[in-house]
């Protein structure tokens, strides 16, 4: 379950982007950094890297400017490149030490180290580490015991409230509790609460969120009150899944398409994906990939490439989901020339049983990396070996 939960937040970052153009990094000192990020109530992501790092370079040139990455880190964390061999890098790694490049800190604004990952990652690999960080924070402990001994001061449940929601915890019932101890729901302090309150689409506060929503976006903006739109409606879609409830489901359909229709579509193919997958219906997951590759992906490679691995993934037994797989693979490799999806495409046609094709595949993938970076020729001249013998 998730892993199902799992890809369909993958699939929503890949696809859903508020203007995000890749990692926005922080340009002051480490001090400050944890100052901005305790203000912000968030994580600091630190790329710690050398100029000289082949790996380092390929991160900053094919990861971090990725639209899905930005919007992904952008919204969570506070992120800061920092050269391990000079200036606040040398200060930083007699705190946090750094063996090998590029490493990849996940740092709380107390200062604590949440997550450490040694090596470069892809696109996909990267949003991954980001999700786990973030499910190792919960600070809804810091609120808990005041609010149970009756403190109902509005700074305290609202941070409640929002810190049950970073955790992944229920919070309905604590804020609606507070909302009905409210006669004004129109104070700016309301309006926010209404907003970070609304974590599911298929609950009275959503509907009041929406019924006030003009007066939210005069106070926070516009762009907030999208994403909690989607938010909410993917924590909705989930519980559709948890519970194989299809009537969850085409409520969170229903909110997307009434309040946010700019993404309804994109959401609608995600969520539906992602339900199918969950009651092992092939036939209709299938339909709904072909359908969310054509209508919203628009044969990208990038992404087509990654669905490809998807569904090759999920059905490994399954003839038509092995064509259809191959049949993605394939587009993404002709239509970019990149060595990475002519190799993905080799990989996928070898695990269906074609292995001169996918020798073929893979051979046009080493004359795309060669002269290159070395490792990603040996990756490539080591696959084509693997097959052959």
């Amino acid at each position: 379950m998730r892993r199902i939960l799992t890809l369909i937040s993958l699939f929503a970052i890949a696809t859903i982007s508020l203007h995000a153009q890749g990692i926005s990094f922080y340009k002051g000192t480490w001090e400050e950094a944890l100052a901005e990020a305790k203000k912000q109530d968030k994580i600091i992501f630190v790329d710690a890297y050398a100029v000289w790092c082949g790996p380092c370079k390929r991160m900053s040139k094919n990861v971090f400017p990725h639209d899905k990455v930005g919007q992904f880190y952008n919204k969570n964390f506070i992120n800061m490149k920092l050269d391990m061999e000079r200036g606040e890098g040398l200060k930083f790694r007699k705190q946090y030490p750094v063996s090998a490049f590029p490493t990849l800190f996940y740092i709380d604004y107390t200062g604590e180290l949440v997550m450490k990952v040694k090596g470069a990652q892809d696109v996909e690999g990267f949003i991954k580490l980001g999700q786990n960080a973030l499910k190792k924070i919960d600070r809804s402990g810091l609120y808990a015991e005041a609010y149970e001994k009756g403190d109902r001061n509005p700074q305290l449940v609202y941070n409640y409230v929002k810190a049950l929601n970073k955790a992944g915890k229920p919070s309905l019932k604590i804020a609606n509790e507070y909302i009905r101890s409210q006669k004004n729901l129109n104070t700016p302090e309301n309006l926010k609460f209404l907003l970070e309150a609304a974590s599911q689409a298929d609950s009275r506060l959503f509907g009041l969120m929406i019924e006030h929503r003009k007066q939210i976006e005069a106070v926070t903006s516009q762009e907030l009150v999208q994403t909690r739109i989607l938010d909410a409606s993917r924590a909705t879609a989930d519980k559709a899944i948890e519970f194989k409830s299809k009537d969850l489901l085409t409520e969170a359909h229903e909110a997307m398409k009434k309040y946010y229709p700019e993404m309804a579509k994109s959401f609608i193919y995600q969520t539906e994906m992602g339900y199918c997958l969950s009651q092992g219906e092939v036939e209709d997951y299938l339909d709904a990939c072909k359908s969310y590759a054509k209508k919203v992906l628009k044969n990208d490679p990038d992404e087509l490439s990654t669905l490809a691995i998807q569904i090759s993934s999920n059905f490994k037994g399954e003839a038509k989901a092995k064509k259809q797989a191959e049949s993605f693979a394939g587009l993404a490799a002709k239509k970019s020339m990149n060595y990475r999806h002519w190799l993905n495409y080799a990989s996928i046609l070898n695990r269906n049983g074609k292995q001169s094709e996918a020798v073929e595949a893979a051979k046009t993938s080493l004359e795309l990396v060669k002269g290159g970076d070395p490792k990603q020729v040996q990756m490539v001249e080591s696959f084509i070996r693997r097959i052959e013998s």
